[in-house]
C-alpha cells in the first residue's frame, strides 16, 4: 500500500466523500486524473524512455476540483453539492472550525474569524453576553463571569455603585436613591458629623467635631448665644444660660456699663449708654429719685430739678404717682398743679378720708392730707407737697 493510499484512507470520514480513481465524468468543475505506467510515458519523439522530456505536452496530467465529491490534494473534505459555508464541509472544502469566519449552524453562535474576546463574538464561537467573563468593548463596563451582584460588577455588567440598590462591599446601606438627607446618605448609615443634614433630626451637619463653629457637634444644632459654646468670631463669651444680669448676658459679650443689661450687684441701672442726666448716670448708677420706676425718665415739674422714672405704658395716674414719689418719697401725698389737669395723689394717713390713696381729677389747689383729716377740710398744699408746672418729658 502506497503512502498516498494510507492518507486517503485516513481522510475517508463517514460524512466526507473519498477519491474514486475515476476519470473525467464530464463535470465542467472537475478535471480528469489519469495514471499511467512510467514505461508507457513517452516524450513526444517516438521513443519510450520511461521519462517525460522537458517541454513535452503530450502526456497526461493530475488535477483537483473542490466540489466534485472527492477529497483530493490539499482538501480536508468534499461532499460535493453538500458543501456549504454553514455546514461541516465548507465551500472551500475545509472542515468547519471555530475561527474560520464561517458560522457552522447548530454548533456555533457566531464566527468572526479572530481571537478577540472584546467584540461581539468570543472564544468557542459564542455570542458575547453579560456574564461570559469578557468585557465587550463599548457595551459593558465590567464582566466578572458570575451573577453575584454584590462583588463589584452587577448582573448588568456595570460596576457596583452607591445608589444602585445593591449592598456592595464597603457600603453600610443602599436605598437605591441619591438622597443625602435620609437615613442612608452616600451608602453609609446617617449620624451626626457625617456631613449630611438628616431631615427632621438635624439642624445642620458640617462633618466635624468643632464646637466653635456655626454647627455644634452635639445633636447637630445651630450655634446660638446661650448654648454654652463660644462661637469663634461671633461671641466673646457664652455661659450656657439666658440671664441678663450676670457676667455674660444674652449678647454673649462680657457685661459692661452701657450694654443695656443691668448687672446684679454692680449696676443700679443700664440704659444702654454712658450719658448722665437721663435717669441713669454714665457709671450705671441711678439718677431717678424713684429707683425702679421704669426705663424712661422725665422731669417732674418746672425747675424742680428732680428726675423720675416711668415706663412707656404707664397711665397718667401712675406717672403722677411716680412723680410724687420721686419728689417727696414713697407714700407721700402731693398736688400737681398745671400738669395732667392738676391731678392729686397722696396717702392720707394710711386710711383717712375716702381711702388710703387719694385721687382727684378736678383741681384741688389746696390739697387734702393733714395729719388729722376731717372730711371737708381744706388744708395748705405745702403739707402734702406741691409740684408746679407741667411735666417735661
Amino acid at each position: 500500500m502506497t503512502r498516498s493510499t494510507v492518507l486517503t484512507s485516513l481522510l475517508c470520514l463517514p460524512l466526507l466523500a473519498c477519491p474514486t480513481g475515476e476519470v473525467d465524468d464530464g463535470n465542467p468543475f472537475t478535471t480528469s486524473t489519469t495514471t499511467t505506467n512510467a514505461d508507457d510515458v513517452g516524450d513526444g519523439d517516438g521513443d519510450s524512455t520511461g521519462a517525460t522530456e522537458t517541454g513535452d505536452t503530450g502526456g497526461e496530467t493530475s488535477a483537483e476540483s473542490c466540489g466534485n465529491g472527492m477529497v483530493e490534494g490539499g482538501e480536508e473534505c468534499d461532499m460535493g453539492s453538500g458543501n456549504a459555508d454553514d455546514g461541516v464541509c465548507t465551500s472551500a472544502c475545509t472542515i468547519a472550525a471555530c475561527g474560520d469566519g464561517l458560522v457552522y449552524v447548530g454548533f456555533e453562535e457566531c464566527d468572526d474569524g479572530n481571537a478577540i474576546n472584546t467584540d461581539e463574538c468570543v472564544e468557542a464561537c459564542k455570542a458575547a453576553t453579560c456574564g461570559d467573563g469578557f468585557v465587550q468593548a463599548g457595551v459593558e463596563m465590567c464582566d466578572d463571569g458570575n451573577d453575584d451582584p454584590a462583588d463589584g460588577c452587577n448582573s448588568m455588567c456595570l460596576p457596583g455603585a452607591c445608589g444602585d440598590g445593591i449592598l456592595q462591599d464597603g457600603e453600610q446601606c443602599d436605598d437605591a436613591d441619591a438622597d443625602t438627607t435620609d437615613e442612608c446618605p452616600a451608602c453609609q448609615l446617617a449620624f451626626c458629623g457625617d456631613g449630611f443634614t438628616q431631615a427632621g433630626l438635624e439642624m445642620c451637619d458640617d462633618g466635624n467635631a468643632d464646637d466653635t463653629d456655626a454647627c455644634l457637634p452635639t445633636f447637630c444644632t445651630n450655634a446660638t448665644c446661650g448654648d454654652g459654646f463660644v462661637q469663634a468670631g461671633v461671641e466673646t463669651c457664652d455661659d450656657g444660660n439666658l440671664d441678663d444680669d450676670d457676667d455674660c448676658p444674652t449678647s454673649c459679650e462680657p457685661a459692661f456699663c452701657g450694654d443695656g443689661f443691668t448687672q446684679a450687684g454692680t449696676e443700679e441701672c443700664d440704659d444702654g449708654n454712658n450719658v448722665s442726666n437721663d435717669g441713669c448716670a454714665a457709671d450705671c448708677q441711678g439718677e431717678c429719685s424713684n429707683p425702679g420706676g421704669g426705663s424712661l425718665t422725665a422731669e417732674n415739674g418746672t425747675n424742680m430739678n428732680i428726675t423720675y422714672c416711668y415706663n412707656q405704658g404707664d397711665s397718667l395716674q401712675v406717672r403722677s404717682q411716680k412723680a410724687c414719689e420721686a419728689q417727696f418719697g414713697i407714700g407721700a401725698c402731693c398736688v400737681i398743679q398745671g400738669g395732667y389737669n392738676s391731678q392729686q395723689y397722696g396717702e392720707c394717713n394710711l386710711g383717712g378720708g375716702g381711702g388710703s390713696y387719694h385721687w382727684h381729677w378736678d383741681s384741688h389747689p389746696d390739697g387734702h392730707c393733714p395729719p388729722n383729716y376731717v372730711p371737708g377740710d381744706v388744708v395748705s398744699p405745702g403739707w402734702c407737697g406741691l409740684i408746679t408746672g407741667s411735666f417735661i418729658d
